[in-house]
């Protein structure tokens, strides 16, 4: 019998794996737990790459990525943003998560300590904890609509602290931080020397307010690292690729990690990259439109369940809604919900202790499908 490392042999699969198995294709089960979009990628995007597959694109790029893409990425940030982003500052990854276990390795020495604003996405933990650092979450609070505070943070700040991982918008919660909030951020972030990793996979679904980059905050650039992914903006979660902003000497640590681990992003991913960006304005504002109605409906709908409640939804196609008021745990919710009604959601544990009380909703089907879902919930008794 072949024995894993000590470090795993007690592992247990996180509560995202575990849907994953439970999600399997059946006659009659909705699956609102994992955020993977019911849409597939744009048939222009789709076409474009496989026509630079076969002329010739299947091989390694440039170990931080095809320069190509990295020259439209340059020109997007600074039309749409105004950011001028070195191309020698920028590293294609295979999705941000990727992005994430680099960036950690690169900066982490044993026991440094990260702030984790909870509930917060559930790799970020066992990315952590894989490069030797010690995770410490920093915990948000329904009544403030899920939205970091300096107070929580200087709670948290141990002489240990070296990174901040700030998500925004928020998976699970939705949250969308304002320029004010963030400036607010970087201030504390500089006053403490902490390095803040900026997690902006949900850019593009920021619905009552414009996003703000972290890189447009003064004082951001210099001790900040920027996570970005094509997967949710442009549909194309299978693909794998994203790309990370920062200081060069930090992205050349990378790259050099990379090198050890998959040498580049793959080559086709980052031409269908390249076309999405040419049809960014035309996909993203589609996308943007069907999740701010789906989740306006199910916001609608949970106001008129018993024992369900829910903050208005700021961002992403996710809903973090109370399941409280039932008297249920967040596994035994979520575990009623699927054995009476067919219906699998992420307990909000998954994100984290204050998760307890909460279910993840992933408003990643139509809207037919969604009216089923609910219609199957208010038929469950408590």
């Amino acid at each position: 019998m072949i024995k894993l490392a000590i470090h795993y042999q007690d592992a247990n699969s996180s509560a995202m794996g575990k849907a994953a198995t439970l999600s399997g294709p059946t006659d009659s089960l909705i699956n609102l737990s994992i955020g993977d979009p019911d849409q597939i990628t744009h048939h222009q995007v789709i076409e474009s790459a496989m026509d630079d597959a076969k002329d010739g694109h299947t091989k390694y790029t440039h170990a931080l990525g095809d320069p190509e893409l990295r020259n439209a990425i340059q020109n997007h940030f600074k039309h749409k943003y105004d950011l001028s982003i070195p191309t020698n500052e920028m590293l294609m990854v295979v999705g941000a998560c990727h992005g994430m276990y680099l960036a950690l390795k690169a900066l982490l020495n044993p026991g440094d300590e990260v702030l984790v604003p909870e509930p917060y996405f559930t790799p970020y933990l066992q990315q952590i904890t894989h490069n030797q650092g010690i995770a410490v979450p920093v915990v948000t609070r329904e009544s403030e609509c899920f939205h970091l505070r300096i107070e929580a943070l200087e709670a948290a700040l141990t002489e240990k602290s070296k990174i901040l991982i700030l998500n925004n918008p928020n998976n699970p919660t939705g949250a969308s931080l304002s320029e004010e909030e963030l400036t607010q951020i970087v201030s504390f972030a500089l006053k403490n020397n902490l390095i803040i990793l900026s997690d902006e996979v949900y850019r593009g679904f920021s619905f009552d307010k414009e996003f703000t980059p972290l890189y447009q905050i003064e004082g951001a650039r210099e001790r900040t690292l920027v996570l970005g992914s094509f997967s949710k903006d442009y549909a194309m979660t299978g693909w794998r690729i994203g790309y990370v902003f920062g200081p060069e000497h930090v992205i050349d640590c990378m790259r050099e990690l990379n090198e050890g681990i998959c040498f580049t992003a793959p080559s086709i991913s980052q031409r269908a990259a390249l076309h999405a960006l040419t049809h960014h304005d035309e996909i993203l504002q589609s996308l943007r439109e069907e999740y701010q109605t789906r989740v306006n409906y199910v916001y609608e709908r949970i106001q008129t369940l018993p024992g369900m409640s829910l903050h208005k939804p700021e961002a992403t196609f996710y809903l973090f809604a109370s399941i409280r008021e039932t008297g249920l745990s967040s596994e035994a919710f979520c575990e009623k919900a699927l054995d009476e009604a067919q219906v699998l959601f992420l307990p909000g544990t998954a994100f984290g202790a204050s998760g307890e009380g909460y279910i993840r909703i992933a408003c990643t089907v139509e809207i037919p499908q969604l009216k089923e879902a609910f219609d199957r919930l208010e038929m469950l008794s408590y």
